[in-house]
């Protein structure tokens, strides 16, 4: 490649990474706040639309991996145009689903897709950006992620209610089109270790929490002694255990159990986990409030859950930038608390007849929250990776993120489900009080684990390659 060719704009490179990541991520949320119209249009039941939900999620867990490890064998620019197409593609079979079967069945496809987007992004720009400029970059980055978050209940209330839910799909298509030749004159290709495809763990990993969360998800219908839900927890743990044992002797593993040998990567892996499970289950819960309950529009219903999600926008840059200064360790146990204060407030204040001035506070502290987790724990998981290694550690952890939202609303909604809860005015609000505090106590959870990280101020990048862990060879000059 020429020096020209390498010689571009510090926006144009987090623009040609961000901006799929930005789809994927705003995936996430866009669908949540268009469920209960999902609901009436396709004759869909609570437990069909965990899986309009969870579909994506356990395709993306389980797929991040696989696609980390292509990348590092073929190229991860070329992985990431490959997933962005799939992507795009199974956008668009979304929209044009005309079941909640087949709606599911693209959303798997979606998620595959992604798979691809999240963890190479990070990786990507890491090797894109030269090393004085990475903290700016992850943080601009960790914001980009927030905004996906933050603009996807408001995006989805606003493109269901001016047009419809297929909508919402449809915008991935000309975003998948224009990200395409943006990807291919701004981001230098690089490659990490070339090993075989391992799957056997892949198998072994993705059967194992599919039939996990099938237990959890058939627990109430189908009665939690039932031989099927017994089969789906007691077979996707034993599956789990498996892959750990396999994992651990393959020379090719698919997951390298030695990246948990760092405290830094550990401690993030085990937030991550709990903090999808905790604060994601709760909006799968939640968002549906207002329109379920309290009458609001599919609009009216992202406009109220701004508070919330739009805070991660300002925040998660900013906490970029400060952790160096303060370490991953202060942002990441604040963030988690405050929204642990803010999802229990919730709890105790819902009700059919809460007006959202008394919640709006609680909302702020969880969008706060949330911000202070993004960018602190990419930083945290790439603290004292190698450079090699930096794929398939963002893959990693999100991964552990991703099967983290899939228990969430897995766990909350059985927990509401077995509180009596149903998607009627009268029938919700009561049952959901619980659903919030399950939430609650893994959000707890998770910043007791926050504790265990290092307390350092070192950024992903500074600080290893002081300690030679990461060599600085072949630097990218950008244009700031």
């Amino acid at each position: 490649m020429t020096a020209a060719a390498r010689h571009r704009p510090l926006w144009l490179v987090i623009l040609a990474t961000a901006l799929p990541m930005f789809m994927a991520t705003l995936d996430n949320l866009v669908v949540t706040n268009a469920l209960p119209v999902i609901a009436r249009d396709l004759s869909a039941d609570l437990e069909q639309l965990q899986w309009v939900v969870n579909a994506y999620s356990l395709a993306f867990a389980s797929w991040i991996l696989v696609a980390v490890a292509l990348g590092d064998r073929w190229g991860r620019v070329r992985i990431f145009l490959t997933g962005l197409g799939v992507f795009t593609v199974a956008s668009a079979a979304c929209a044009i689903a005309p079941s909640i079967e087949l709606l599911i069945a693209a959303r798997v496809l979606q998620g595959i897709g992604a798979a691809a987007l999240m963890p190479l992004s990070l990786a990507i720009l890491s090797t894109n950006v030269e090393a004085r400029l990475r903290p700016l970059a992850i943080g601009i980055w960790g914001g980009v992620a927030g905004l996906g978050v933050a603009m996807g209940p408001l995006i989805g209330g606003a493109v269901v209610e001016g047009l419809s839910w297929h909508a919402i799909f449809w915008l991935n298509v000309p975003v998948g089109i224009v990200s395409a030749p943006v990807i291919r004159y701004a981001l230098r290709e690089s490659f990490g270790r070339r090993e075989r495809i391992d799957v056997v763990g892949l198998l072994l990993g993705m059967v194992g929490v599919f039939a996990f969360v099938f237990g959890i998800v058939r627990g109430n219908e189908a009665g939690w002694t039932s031989g099927q839900v017994l089969a789906g927890l007691i077979g996707g743990s034993a599956l789990l255990l498996a892959f750990v044992l396999w994992e651990r002797r393959t020379p090719h593993a698919l997951l390298p159990l030695r990246l948990y040998r760092d405290r830094s990567f550990a401690a993030a892996n085990v937030v991550g986990l709990l903090f999808g499970l905790g604060i994601f289950g709760a909006i799968f819960i939640l968002v549906q409030f207002f329109q379920v309950v309290q009458g609001k529009s599919p609009l009216e219903a992202g406009i109220l859950t701004m508070p919330w999600t739009m805070a991660p926008l300002v925040i998660a840059p900013l906490a970029g930038l400060a952790a160096p200064r303060v370490g991953t360790r202060a942002l990441i146990v604040t963030g988690v608390s405050l929204q642990a204060i803010g999802l229990t407030w919730i709890g105790l204040t819902i009700s059919p007849t809460v007006e959202f001035r008394e919640v709006l506070a609680a909302f702020v502290l969880c969008g706060v929250g949330m911000g202070l987790v993004f960018a602190p724990s990419a930083t945290a998981v790439l603290a004292n990776m190698r450079k090699e290694d930096h794929a398939k550690a963002s893959g990693t952890n999100s991964t552990v993120r991703e099967i983290g939202v899939a228990l969430g609303v897995a766990i909350l909604t059985a927990v509401f489900l077995g509180a009596g809860g149903e998607l009627t005015p009268t029938g919700y609000s009561d049952a959901a009080v619980p659903a919030v505090f399950t939430g609650v106590g893994a959000l707890v959870l998770a910043a007791i684990a926050a504790l265990f990280l290092p307390p350092g101020k070192g950024t992903p990048d500074a600080e290893a390659v002081a300690a030679g862990a990461v060599p600085e060879e072949d630097p990218v000059p950008v244009a700031a």
